[in-house]
């Protein structure tokens, strides 16, 4: 089983933490972690552009002139396509762009980017971390006495206001309950941050 080191949020070493095998320790799996990556982006997506087409644009009730005699092309309406502000052809139109990938890809790719984390030592477990009153000073503090550096992803097991009011006016920094853990969020930052309670959380829920 791999190990990591179990930090406090004075930076001192407390200890160690046996990490599952199963869940930390998966062969990297890029192309799981890619299909997965880019359904999460896809869902992101608000899908609400729009271009107006022929029938939408206003005016261009009248003919602009008479079919035959007057040694220009034939035309119906000023809001033809080919006008300069007419309709657009094959335009965007709102629609949904959502997809799901199975629930057992959606584990693989999770677990591998975990395991991708760990190899690279850029993991943090942390033995606690609570924050009654928000305060960004406080946060940065521990950051850096973790030596974090920027773009910082921090996963708790539970909603901690402290927490994340304390975080979230640090550029590049994101806080998470474990619940919400993705793949993308994990790739996106240099440094994944995780009490070892939400530690206990993850390998719970990825080992059924």
């Amino acid at each position: 089983m791999p190990k990591v080191a179990v930090y406090n949020v004075e930076g001192d070493n407390v200890g160690e933490l046996e990490l599952s095998d199963t869940i930390f320790g998966q062969a990297v799996n890029q192309t799981v972690m890619h299909e997965v990556v880019v359904m999460q982006l896809a869902n992101r997506r608000r899908g609400t552009h729009q271009t107006k087409t022929r029938s939408d644009v206003r005016g261009g009730g009248r003919k602009p002139w008479r079919q035959k005699g007057t040694g220009r092309a034939r035309h119906g309406t000023i809001r033809s396509p080919i006008w300069r502000g007419g309709g657009i052809v094959f335009g965007p139109h709102p629609r949904d762009y959502s997809y799901s990938v199975p629930k057992k890809v959606r584990r693989l790719a999770l677990k591998s980017a975990l395991s991708a984390k760990l190899e690279a030592g850029q993991i943090l477990v942390l033995d606690e971390l609570r924050i009654d009153e928000p305060k960004t000073r406080e946060m940065v503090r521990i950051l850096n006495n973790l030596k974090a550096g920027e773009g910082a992803l921090v996963v708790t097991a539970d909603k901690s206001f402290g927490v994340q009011r304390s975080l979230r006016n640090i550029p590049g920094v994101k806080s998470l309950e474990s619940a919400h853990l993705n793949v993308l969020d994990i790739l996106d930052h240099p440094t994944l941050v995780i009490t070892k309670d939400a530690v206990a959380q993850v390998e719970e829920v990825l080992s059924r």
